[in-house]
């Protein structure tokens, strides 16, 4: 009988180990997930915000870890941070105006620094010059337009006493003797309880929120940090909880548990095709930057064209994922003037061409797609979309969709664009496979940045 009773325990280790995990009372079938991050799959275009002490010497969020600074060095940033011209009201106008239909903002960055008003640290907005919650201000402004608000919370802390000094800390150590003697008296356990309590304080302090982005594990190597480190099942199942229709990223370091994360987030490069896990397409959000730092760099020049900003949204979109643009505001609270003409210019595409963008996914597979352009399709009004990244010459052919389309219009302006026949003269005959379609064109391109072809498919 003991003999028999040990056997199924350690059948049951066995099929434990085989088993995928999962979030503790966190059970979803793929059609409850899919209805939950509905809105977030057709919405396809936010904002990120990244901001914080670092907008004062305006070289990078990191300028912290890069200079080697200290927190005494540190600190006359905090002493002195004062917004006066903080207007999120202001903030939130323009990104609905640019076609955003979400935001995430810095709760709070490595540098450990607070932009909410939370009980259990000092370093926090409201003990800064300003005094006020800016996240409470920043919620209520964004909610108001209309858009839906998400929370980044950095799970590195370069200022909190009990975080361990770690690879990417400023005062990274060259020598595991080094590292012991910086570590000594720390205690990540009363550290992961700090996490808990402050995104507890997130998660019921200010209503209903749609995103919660934690950032990030870096597991592999020496002196990293990864789910252990975070106590990353408690936490997320903590979040589950608090906020049970919230969507989150895939940064705690639980790729291979089920429930552990919801979308993946490429950062800062365009994916070559849909992102899969296990043979199977996944949710996906790429963060990019206007230019090369996420919080202000007065003196970073390396800003993006209009041009390839909406080529990085329709490309995006195309491949069945979502665009997180951010913006790095000024130690005064306003977007420099780099944004604002980027965020207008966009706009004003979006006003008329966002059809193409919004509820739209990756072209059914029998659409090919022509040289110098990008497909999105709206599955629910079967309609085809496609973006002019080169104007083409009066005559456009699309091979292979001779039959399939029933009406093609310019998406800016509803124009039609009537069908063609080959042409010939008495020299040469044009040749044209028989399910071929030709559009015929205006000459002069239209006086838009990126024009978009709507087909109306035939059902």
């Amino acid at each position: 009988m003991m003999k028999r009773g040990f056997l199924i325990l350690l059948l049951l280790f066995f099929v434990s180990l085989c088993s995928p995990a999962q979030v503790v009372g966190f059970n979803e079938t793929v059609k409850e997930k899919t209805e939950r991050m509905a809105w977030w799959t057709a919405d396809r275009f936010g904002m990120f915000i990244h901001w914080g002490l670092y907008a004062l010497p305006a070289r990078h969020e990191w300028v912290k870890r890069y200079e080697r600074m200290t927190d005494e060095e540190y600190q006359k940033y905090f002493e002195l941070f004062n917004p006066d011209l903080y207007n999120p009201h202001e903030w939130a106008r323009m990104a609905r105006a640019a076609g955003m239909k979400y935001a995430v903002i810095t709760s709070k960055h490595h540098d450990g620094f607070c932009c909410f008003d939370s009980e259990f640290t000092d370093y926090k907005v409201t003990n800064t010059p300003y005094g006020k919650d800016l996240l409470k201000e920043w919620v209520d402004a964004f909610r108001d337009e209309g858009l839906k608000v998400g929370f980044y919370y950095s799970l590195l802390d370069w200022h909190h006493p009990d975080y361990t000094i770690d690879r990417n800390h400023p005062q990274s150590a060259s020598t595991e003797e080094e590292y012991n003697e910086l570590n000594k008296g720390k205690n990540m356990d009363d550290y992961r309880i700090y996490i808990k309590n402050q995104v507890r304080e997130l998660l019921t302090n200010y209503g209903k929120i749609d995103i919660m982005w934690l950032d990030y594990s870096f597991p592999s190597g020496k002196h990293g940090k990864g789910r252990d480190d975070w106590d990353s099942m408690n936490l997320l199942k903590m979040v589950r909880e608090l906020q049970p229709g919230i969507i989150i990223n895939d940064r705690l370091d639980l790729l291979d548990v089920e429930g552990g994360w919801d979308f993946t987030t490429p950062e800062q490069y365009k994916v070559s095709e849909w992102p899969t896990r296990n043979g199977k397409k996944i949710p996906w959000e790429t963060c990019q930057t206007f230019s090369g730092s996420w919080g202000y760099y007065r003196d970073e020049t390396t800003w993006k064209s209009t041009k390839q900003l909406l080529v990085l949204l329709i490309e995006s979109v195309s491949k069945g994922g979502n665009l997180l643009l951010n913006v790095g505001p000024t130690a005064r609270g306003t977007f420099d003037h780099r944004v604002q003409d980027r965020l207008n210019s966009i706009g004003k595409w979006m006003r008329f061409n966002s059809p193409s963008i919004y509820n739209c996914t990756q072209a059914p597979s029998e659409f090919d797609k022509p040289e110098n352009s990008l497909l999105t399709f709206n599955p629910a009004t079967n309609r085809l979309y496609i973006h002019l990244l080169d104007y083409p010459l009066h005559r456009y052919t699309l091979k292979g969709y001779a039959g399939k389309v029933k009406y093609a219009q310019f998406l800016h302006d509803g124009s039609e664009i009537i069908f063609g026949k080959p042409r010939h003269n008495v020299t040469y005959q044009e040749e044209r496979q028989k399910d071929d379609l030709i559009l015929i064109l205006p000459v002069l391109k239209p006086d838009v940045e990126i024009p978009v072809i709507e087909l109306i498919l035939e059902q």
